[in-house]
């Protein structure tokens, strides 16, 4: 009966086989192409292995408008291919696909291109990244002058959106941008050898001539000086005179126009499910308290004798727990990556080819950055204000944002070229930050947290990321204040002070996305105790992070499709040479 059903099934599969061909060919076509207008449409650097952009993008509303009518003519492109007739990975990429252009219709229908700066992020921050890319040739540097020397058009552009979000209340809250323009001026006073637009000067390529170095030195100056700084002097005089001052005092995503709609979309974008406010609010409650035990269970391993709010005040005082200089934070950031790495091949088949490096956050954005910050390439760790840098909570700091969190992901979809080019290249929050908080909570298993205040601090981190699931809809949906949100933090996380308002402010101009953390990670949880319970003794830790880690960067349902077949095949994983 078995073998008939196995017979059965492979007919199917090659009847099926045959007529996926042209599916499977229309839609490649389609993301393919709509892929490569979006690289050149955007002027894209994050793929390194192409020249350095000789522009930047227009970001103007007719052009905005261009960018909609694209994508609703790619959704409905996608909506005559029969996705019955599609391969199993095309299938899957339909999906991603499909998800992606129906969020980036929403975000140009709600025209949240005309909030482009916020407390967290901000346009004129961008060239902190795009300078830190690999400049290779001598196009490259060619390439960079000519782009920076866009900056006035560019920045231009942004200001007359930021005006139409002005007159129709579309911007961030006022309390929440003070003290933002500091990194506007901090690039418009400097000496132009000292701003990041130089950056990739300082170090060129011997295969360059040491006299067209020194020429194009000279030339860069010369345009940081003459085109780069007059627009930030100019963008400073608008967003201190005329942007923040006419802000809105409200502080609700719902206050927003349409906002109910609004947080709802922006919900579905960043967790990737359509839950509600309420149930999502209610879900965070349960957690924190759940999670509320367990850091009280770790405080009495500790020996501490007082409450929970006076072992709160103890670990955010006690010198102990924290360094005296940006170096020595940094060392030991290091020293926890490194020990990672001794046991990475343990726990996963595949590892990435790229490393990263550990740097501190810029000294101009750090007193308003989050703790830190991982990716390709790049571990960023916050020096500023070593008081609210606690080493309790820096193993899972550093499993969040270096290896195994963003640092390993995030290039071992890259590298992996069986993916299209649209999904090697994106990123998706719930996914993204569900495994990086994941990561943090492997590493018990990993024999990563050495004491229990160890231990505690990645309960504090679980705690933080359930409690933005009650912060985040309390304020976009519940009317919560900044000071009750603050306190909230205050009383049910082990945050420093600094860290909790810097958060706070965060949540507030970033709506949804601070949802998708704890949601993701208990999505890629659920997985793996479901994949326990189905394959006991087959389970393999290996081949389920391969399995999960292959997808590159996908919406919850997918993975969940994704181990539903991972324990059909028996907990094979893609790499069974490496398990």
């Amino acid at each position: 009966m078995r073998a008939c059903a196995c017979a059965a099934a492979a007919a199917l599969l090659v009847s099926v086989s045959a007529h996926a061909a042209p599916a499977d060919k229309d839609l490649r076509a389609l993301y393919t192409s709509e892929w490569a207008w979006r690289v050149a449409e955007f002027a894209d650097d994050e793929d390194n292995t192409r020249p350095v952009p000789a522009r930047l993008p227009h970001v103007d509303a007719k052009t905005q408008a261009a960018h909609l009518a694209r994508w609703q003519e790619a959704l409905a492109e996608l909506a005559q291919i029969p996705t019955g007739q599609l391969s199993p990975k095309e299938a899957i990429n339909a999906q991603v696909y499909r998800f992606q252009l129906e969020n980036l219709i929403a975000e140009q229908k709600f025209r949240g291109y005309e909030m482009p700066a916020n407390s967290d992020s901000n346009f004129w921050g961008e060239f902190d990244y795009r300078s830190s890319r690999p400049f290779r040739s001598l196009d490259d540097y060619k390439n960079w002058i000519a782009q920076i020397g866009e900056v006035p058009r560019y920045f231009a552009e942004n200001i007359a959106n930021m005006r139409l979000g002005l007159a129709r209340g579309f911007t961030p809250p006022r309390v929440t941008l003070q003290g933002r323009g500091a990194s506007i001026l901090a690039v418009a006073n400097a000496r132009p050898e000292d701003t990041t637009f130089y950056a990739p000067f300082k170090a060129m390529p011997a295969t360059i001539p040491a006299a067209e170095q020194e020429r194009l030195r000279a030339e860069a100056v010369t345009v940081i000086a003459t085109v780069v700084q007059p627009a930030y002097r100019d963008l400073a005089r608008f967003w201190e005179d005329e942007y923040v001052p006419h802000t809105r005092t409200t502080l609700a995503a719902e206050a927003l126009p349409d906002g109910k709609a609004y947080y709802h979309q922006q919900i579905v974008e960043y967790a990737t499910l359509a839950k509600s406010p309420d149930e999502i609010h209610r879900l965070g409650l349960a957690e924190v308290a759940k999670l509320h035990g367990q850091m009280e269970s770790v405080m009495r391993e500790t020996g501490f004798k007082g409450d929970f709010t006076a072992f709160l005040a103890f670990l955010r005082s006690d010198p102990r727990f924290y360094v005296t200089t940006p170096q020595a934070l940094l060392d030991r950031a290091a020293w926890i990556a490194k020990e990672f790495d001794g046991k990475a091949a343990l726990y996963f088949g595949l590892l990435p080819r790229a490393r990263f490096a550990i740097r501190p956050v810029p000294d101009d954005i750090a007193p308003f950055y989050t703790s830190a910050r991982g990716g390709l390439g790049e571990y960023l760790v916050n020096t500023y204000n070593l008081k609210a840098r606690p080493l309790y909570g820096l193993t899972a700091l550093t499993l969040h944002e270096s290896a195994p969190g963003h640092a390993f992901q995030m290039p071992l979809a890259l590298e992996d070229t069986s993916l299209p080019d649209f999904r090697r290249h994106s990123y998706i929050s719930a996914y993204g930050e569900g495994w990086a908080l994941y990561a943090e909570w492997l590493g018990q298993e990993m024999g990563m947290y050495h004491t229990p205040y160890d231990r505690f601090g990645m309960l504090s981190f679980q705690v933080w990321r359930a409690a933005r699931l009650v912060v985040d809809t309390g304020i976009h949906s519940k009317g919560w204040s900044r000071d009750k949100a603050i306190a909230y933090f205050h009383d049910n996380t082990a945050l420093p002070e600094h860290e909790i308002e810097t958060e706070i402010d965060r949540y507030i101009t970033w709506p949804g996305q601070a949802t998708s953390y704890y949601l993701g990670e208990m999505a890629i949880r659920a997985a793996r105790a479901k994949a326990e319970k189905a394959l006991g003794p087959k389970f393999n830790i290996r081949a389920f992070h391969d399995a999960v880690l292959q997808l590159g960067s996908v919406p919850l349902p997918v993975l969940d499709q994704r181990i539903d077949s991972f324990i059909a095949e028996g907990g094979k994983g893609p790499y069974p040479e490496l398990e």
